[in-house]
């Protein structure tokens, strides 16, 4: 335990912020967990990550002193939260993400976010310090949904960062995913064409046939990995052309093929029996397939890197 006597400068500011500035050195996610946990107490109190602060207010924070401090753990001992590590070098960071957990801070969720645990990894480290106005914070360069489990490129530095950024915009980096989706597929591989338009007030996509005003073209290719005949499921490989907002689930549920366990593209009466609560969806593959110079990250080219899909569907033989 720690306990502090807060100073003028910080009257009137959020116990996080507070917190955060006082131990720089300190994982984000580990004061907001005492916070959540409400092991910090001011005066005495209690308190929730929304409490302001006074001049004069004494904090008792109930958190370990390494963890204050920053100090990096020993070899082969950092814990990580809502990823693995499948790969990483100096310049790059790839994780497989956990479903559930949403890539950076949006307005359902401002922490216990995956770019916030990949800091508290690389702080823990001792590659990233998070007080330090030189040092690089480590940047996603693409996103996944929430619910949307797989691999992840995380940038160390903003070399790598812009390279990166480049790479995926010229499609130079190809990213594969596979999911569950209801039925059996007419044929064994295709490319799907339609047209997307977003509704930003019902955080939803619509998929039409014709181009409208608004509307985005997409293109999804698929392949059957496997069919499932006795739950009616099949295995897809998908490769997405354009990288549209909620693309393959939308396009999937589009064809009359829905993704298992989608809430929102999917129907209840298809998830329900087969017990599947969160979508049969998963980024497990990215192919590094530079066409043209990629500076420091050349050494890249020509690799390829897999995970297994970690699907929660009860029925999943796989």
């Amino acid at each position: 335990m720690r306990t502090v006597t807060v100073s003028e400068k910080y009257a009137g500011k959020r116990i996080d912020r507070v917190l955060m500035d006082i131990f720089p050195h300190a994982p984000a996610s580990a004061i907001y967990k005492a916070l959540r946990k409400k092991d910090i107490k001011a005066n005495g109190v209690r308190i929730k990550d929304n409490y302001i602060v006074n001049a004069g207010d004494k904090l008792d924070i109930f958190i370990s002193d390494n963890i204050l401090n920053g100090v990096p753990l020993d070899e082969g001992t950092v814990i990580n939260k809502g990823f693995t590590v499948v790969y990483e070098d100096k310049n790059i960071l790839i994780v497989n993400k956990e479903q559930g957990i949403p890539v950076h801070p949006d307005r359902e969720q401002t922490n216990g976010t995956l770019i916030e645990f990949v800091q508290d990894y690389l702080a823990q480290k001792g590659e990233y310090s998070p007080g330090s106005p030189q040092s690089f914070p480590p940047a996603l360069c693409h996103r996944l949904d929430r619910n949307t489990g797989g691999l992840v490129i995380i940038a160390k530095n903003n070399e790598s960062l812009k390279i990166l950024l480049a790479k995926i915009k010229n499609k130079e980096i190809r990213k594969y995913y596979q999911c569950l989706v209801k039925g059996k597929m007419e044929k064994e591989h295709a490319e799907l064409r339609a047209f997307l338009t977003k509704d930003e007030k019902k955080s939803k996509v619509f998929i039409s046939g014709k181009k409208t005003k608004d509307s985005q073209e997409i293109i999804t290719k698929y392949r059957v990995l496997s069919y499932e005949n006795d739950i009616d499921v099949s295995r897809l490989e998908i490769e997405l052309v354009t990288g549209r907002t909620h693309q393959i689930r939308a396009h999937m549920a589009y064809i009359g093929h829905p993704v298992i366990g989608d809430g929102k593209y999917g129907t209840n009466a298809i998830n329900r029996p087969l017990r599947a609560k969160i979508q049969a969806l998963w980024a497990y593959k990215i192919r590094f397939d530079f066409k043209k110079d990629a500076g420091i990250l050349n050494y890249l080219n020509g690799k390829q890197f897999e995970v297994k899909p970690e699907f929660k569907l009860l029925l999943d033989k796989n």
